[in-house]
């Protein structure tokens, strides 16, 4: 018997409702539930009932609910002397985030996190996603918020999707595309690019555009959100950029069609990495947090996946 099993047991005990204990935990409701089935299997018996969208406990859970009360209370209340004794009540908290990502989205989580946790200090640095990648891996940082399209993550990563938001043309309000509600790929064909290093789409889109014969002119090259959307500004060209990330007030966006481009930007730890109660605090407030007023994607997809049937899956 795990200790995370004990405490995924107990919050299913107390919510009486699969999905809400996962938030609560900080896990994906599939990994609550195998947790519970290794603990009935250890014990030989169902812990809990379920009929339609009811879950009770069994009378084998009612039996040991106290015993595993006991169990996290001792749990508990060792760690809390190991951190006392270490000085380790402080903890901090390296996020990564992607340029691209709206502020305010971002300023609303870390204020959650730290409202919810008092004793984390949190170290924010922002970076293309090719960089965050990087230093996640070689634990320069906790976790990272970020997208990569077009490409499958590895193993080594875990990923819990946020939300997803549409690329758009970014153009000056007297450019030619600018009355238009949308902007078709096949378009674009000859006007001037603004180009954003180490866009997250570099390539990606780049196979899309030679399929439909579209060849479009670099004017600049910039690092620079805030110098990217200034050459817009200036008519010196159009850019490619998420929905929300134009800012600019002579800068327009309008939705890229046939086809559209959308990104999915997710919560990304190391899949073996001991995770910190920072960490695991942070995890909770992303998948809490309403991004752009729609619930988080992994929220919704744990809701989705809730069993109807069976307290197992």
């Amino acid at each position: 018997m795990e200790l995370h099993q004990v405490r995924y047991f107990l919050a299913v005990a107390e919510e009486l409702n699969f999905s809400r204990a996962a938030e609560k935990c900080s896990v994906s409701q599939p990994a609550l539930s195998r947790a519970i089935i290794l603990l009935e299997q250890e014990f030989g018996g169902p812990l809990f009932h379920r009929e339609r969208r009811l879950t009770n406990l069994s009378p084998l859970g009612r039996m040991v609910r106290p015993y595993l009360e006991q169990i996290a209370k001792e749990s508990d209340e060792a760690l809390k002397l190991a951190r006392q004794h270490a000085g380790a009540e402080k903890h901090t908290l390296k996020l990564g985030i992607m340029t691209t990502i709206a502020p305010n989205q971002l300023a609303d989580l870390i204020i959650a996190v730290l409202r919810a946790y008092s004793g984390v200090d949190m170290v924010l640095s922002d970076a293309n996603s090719f960089e965050l990648e990087r230093r996640l891996a070689a634990g320069e940082i906790d976790a990272a918020i970020y997208a990569l399209p077009g490409k499958e993550p590895g193993p080594e990563l875990h990923l819990l999707p946020l939300f997803r938001e549409q690329m758009v043309i970014a153009v000056h309000p007297t450019h030619r595309f600018a009355n238009q509600e949308a902007v078709r790929v096949r378009d674009l064909n000859g006007e001037a690019y603004i180009h954003r290093n180490h866009c997250e789409f570099a390539g990606y889109a780049d196979g899309i555009l030679q399929s439909q014969g579209v060849t479009v002119s670099p004017a600049y090259f910039s690092d620079s959100e805030d110098w990217t959307q200034a050459m817009i500004a200036a008519g010196l060209g159009f850019g490619f950029m998420p929905r929300h990330s134009v800012s600019h007030p002579g800068v327009i966006g309008l939705p890229v069609i046939e086809p559209e481009f959308w990104r999915t930007v997710n919560l990304v730890t190391m899949t073996e990495r001991a995770h910190s109660p920072a960490l695991g605090v942070l995890v909770r407030e992303a998948i809490c947090k309403e991004w752009f007023g729609v619930k988080a994607i992994a929220a919704s997809e744990a809701l989705a996946s809730e069993p109807t049937s069976s307290p197992m899956m």
